[in-house]
């Protein structure tokens, strides 16, 4: 296992970051099969696990919390909150309010009395950036929070955040949490530049592009994976970007055999060696998954691979840009663009 400094915190992390989505009704994952994970997660040298309030409705969370017992201080702890939890509508967002509060869900969850990185899962429009930041230096300053982060949130987002909290003498986002593939690439273009300006550890989430990378997804076969029968849409090779991202997943095929490597640890091995990204986040369902992501913990890809790869995907291009979760609103509303 390889470990890289997150961002300018001095915390030594490791490049692969084990990702608990999958914990709970999501990834029909028990809490034996997820504390198996953890187990071997964290014997392979993974000093950080990754979880969020709205995974599986605070399950996630809780079986984390289960898994880490009597060992949490060897643990990087990250959780994640804004995400809608429930009807209710403030229970949700970046407020002060609704901060506070889920933190203290959060902790209960866990069973910890703080953890290490508390991220806001997702810009929030409705609130300021002084009012968040305000709330989460508050935290921090209470031993509930050691460090805070942003999660895909857009390029000029993390400069604005970055200006608020110098303009009013506040904590700053540490990190940033953006989606990042070998597909996927358009953050290259605008977040990585920005993160690297100002120092922001980056942990890069869905690095297998939502299975297509995973190896299971291959030409003349059907799709059967469990991201496929939640989002059949992102999986129909009628669609022109998936018949693009199918072509792609057959020529990088090709590319890992002819250098020894699984599509799997090509995959990872991309996306980790970016000198903006300090980790790739894996998201396991099983221990077998978790196995051959693994595999992947000490690859490095030589010059003539990233190259290959390069001509494959050009650098900056999303294949799929229509999936992208930081894209500005008013490329998404025509009312937001027009008088």
């Amino acid at each position: 296992m390889q470990y890289r400094t997150l961002g300018r915190t001095g915390v030594q992390v490791s490049t692969l970051v084990l990702g608990a989505m999958n914990f709970g009704k999501i990834g029909s994952t028990t809490q034996e099969e997820a504390t198996a994970i953890v187990d071997a997660a964290l014997d392979a040298g993974i000093n950080l696990i990754d979880t969020a309030d709205m995974y599986s409705d605070g399950q996630s969370e809780e079986m984390v919390g289960k898994a880490i017992a009597g060992r949490r201080d060897d643990i990087v702890l990250a959780t994640k909150a804004a995400m809608p939890m429930g009807d209710e509508r403030n229970h949700r967002g970046s407020s002060r309010r609704w901060l506070v509060t889920e933190l203290d869900n959060s902790l209960r969850r866990l069973g910890v009395d703080h953890v290490d990185l508390y991220q806001v899962h997702r810009w929030d429009p409705a609130t300021s950036d002084e009012e968040t930041l305000s709330a989460l230096t508050d935290l921090r300053r209470a031993g509930k929070i050691r460090y805070f982060g942003s999660s895909t949130f857009p390029a000029y987002r993390i400069v604005q955040a970055e200006w608020a909290a110098r303009e009013n003498h506040l904590g700053r986002y540490v990190t940033e949490q953006p989606s990042y593939s070998i597909l996927q690439r358009g953050i290259e273009t605008h977040v990585l530049p920005v993160t690297e300006q100002y120092g922001l550890g980056v942990l890069a989430w869905s690095p297998l592009a939502s299975g297509w990378l995973s190896g299971a997804i291959r030409a003349g076969r059907e799709i059967t994976t469990s991201r496929s029968a939640i989002m059949p849409q992102r999986f129909d090779t009628a669609v022109p970007a998936n018949r693009a991202r199918l072509d792609a997943v057959e020529r990088l095929v090709r590319v890992a055999d002819e250098a020894g490597l699984t599509l799997i640890q090509l995959a990872l091995g991309f996306v980790t060696a970016h000198p903006a990204v300090t980790s790739a986040i894996i998201g396991p369902r099983t221990t077998d998954h978790l196995r051959a992501q693994l595999a992947a913990a000490d690859t490095v890809l030589s010059a003539d691979v990233l190259d290959a790869i390069d001509a494959i995907v050009a650098p900056g291009v999303d294949l799929a840009a229509h999936e992208k979760f930081d894209t500005p609103p008013a490329l998404l509303d025509p009312a937001r663009r027009r008088r």
